[in-house]
């Protein structure tokens, strides 16, 4: 029988000096395939596709059961290579990031690359420094989630929801006039007049951007935007809270209104617990609509109207997008700006516009 058989046959494991690592040689000569097979294979590299399901059960199956590791530093002192990408963000939490974050992770681990995560929580020395300290750990490339990139870095670099031009970035963006122009025709067609907005934190890459579209779109809808029925998220904070109390600030102006456009779906979830409280119910005195569509959405009660943005396409966008500028690192054309479209999903806590918009002293 032969010396390979026999070895699987019984577990033993092939030769080499008692207590050392199992080499690649060593591992590809117990399989009977080449070194640069057994290779491919544990690296998930895109070329192993062409090989056969059945050898690469093989190859795993007698890694697993020799506990071979591949020798990652090795690997990376011969290739040059370090197959590791940053990922930089304010916090993850239930919304925007952890959204974005789903579609990168999904794309990374597919192309056979580790990541490292980094939330700065909005503080500038975070900012400033978490690139920075990304790159001393060798990463061959930076994706930057709602995060400004203000200083060059020799790597590439994209950032979603960026909005500032810088060299070096490549910019993946919503078409933010489309999507505040689907949510006001919306409520428009439903016959809402007076229309509250709750604006994104200061800190936030699409406040201001977002905002303005509200503005334009609202012009060119015959809206007046009352001073009174427009609050600003204040915390920190990225849960339900910030979007409650900046609701609480619109109710104490006592300006009615009969439709709402939050910032996101997190405060819209936070406002329609606060016009609850108020006495108001949504969506028959007040219609409320959000923006992302985070998973939830579909799941509060009632189910909330949003603006959909693709985030999870928007994270695989932005790990190929990355990747492929990795690849062709020695060109210097790349894609400055990627553009990506909203979608208005109707659900329950829209409708028709009350007759008369409601009192609240009156209850």
């Amino acid at each position: 029988m032969p010396r390979r058989k026999r070895i699987e046959q019984h577990g033993k494991r092939p030769s080499a000096p008692i207590g050392s690592p199992l080499s690649l040689k060593e591992l590809a000569d117990h399989v009977g395939l080449s070194p640069t097979t057994v290779s491919l294979v544990l690296n998930q590299s895109p070329v192993a596709n062409a090989i056969p399901a059945v050898t690469k059960r093989r190859i795993f199956a007698a890694a697993q059961k020799f506990s071979y590791r591949p020798n990652f530093v090795a690997r990376s002192l011969r290739t040059q290579r370090s197959y590791t990408v940053g990922v930089v963000v304010p916090e993850v939490s239930e919304g925007y990031e952890s959204s974005v974050l789903s579609g990168i992770e999904d794309e990374l681990i597919e192309e056979g690359y580790f990541y490292f995560v980094a939330s700065h929580r909005h503080r500038p020395d975070l900012i400033e420094n978490c690139p920075r300290m990304l790159l001393e750990r060798s990463v061959e490339g930076l994706i930057a989630v709602d995060t400004p990139c203000r200083n060059h870095l020799p790597i590439p670099i994209v950032a979603v929801s960026a909005h500032e031009q810088v060299e070096g970035v490549t910019i993946i963006e919503l078409d933010h006039p489309r999507a505040a122009t689907l949510a006001l025709e919306h409520l428009v067609r439903l016959g809402h007049r007076r229309i509250a907005v709750i604006k994104g934190q200061a800190f936030s890459s699409d406040t201001e951007v977002r905002w303005q579209s509200i503005v334009e779109a609202s012009a060119r809808l015959g809206l007046e935007l009352n001073p009174k029925l427009v609050a600003q998220l204040s915390e920190n904070d990225p849960s339900p809270e910030a979007g409650y109390h900046a609701t609480e600030r619109l109710l104490v102006a006592r300006e009615p209104f009969t439709g709402l456009f939050a910032f996101n779906d997190v405060s819209a979830i936070g406002a329609v617990r606060a016009l609850r409280e108020a006495g108001l119910r949504v969506p028959e005195d007040v219609s409320v609509i959000g923006f992302d569509d985070i998973k939830s959405a579909a799941f509060q009660n009632p189910s909330l109207t949003t603006v959909r943005q693709p985030l999870r396409q928007m994270g695989e966008l932005a790990a190929r997008t990355l990747l492929g500028r990795i690849a062709n690192s020695k060109r210097y054309d790349y894609p400055r700006r990627l553009m990506v479209e909203p979608e208005l999903v109707v659900r329950e806590s829209t409708r028709q516009a009350p007759s008369s918009p409601w009192i609240l002293s009156n209850r």
